[in-house]
């Protein structure tokens, strides 16, 4: 508040010039009270728009640690399931390189093909 007495000072000190007590002092003086008034709502719009924009930016920068958090926890589970699948994967490796294995696995995928086959055809049929 006290800057703007200093300014009204200094802005009644830029027009006192000698002139009367008259028409023209009033006159600058009544749009300057204008201007002031135009300037402290403008400063009070800005002011909620900046108010406005600290929410938004505070909102966004929760939903991107929101995101990071869920974005860290399935990377540590894609690691998981990467362990989880690469042990099987050596588990199959084992039972391909065995002659009984892969005679088991063939039996298993005669039999899978088979049942697929007669659920489709009971399907078709019904």
């Amino acid at each position: 508040m006290s800057y703007r007495r200093e300014n009204r000072g200094s802005r009644s000190s830029l027009f006192d010039d000698g002139l009367e007590e008259g028409g023209l002092r009033a006159s600058t003086s009544l749009s300057g009270d204008i201007s002031e008034r135009d300037n402290d709502r403008a400063v009070e719009t800005l002011q909620s728009r900046v108010v406005l924009l600290k929410q938004l930016t505070g909102d966004i920068h929760e939903e991107v640690e929101n995101h990071n958090r869920m974005l860290d926890r399935m990377g540590n589970k894609m690691d998981i399931s990467r362990g989880i699948m690469s042990r099987t994967m050596d588990r199959f490796k084992m039972v391909f390189e065995k002659k009984s294995g892969r005679r088991t696995c063939w039996l298993v995928g005669i039999f899978v093909t088979s049942f697929l086959i007669l659920y489709y055809l009971m399907k078709w049929l019904i």
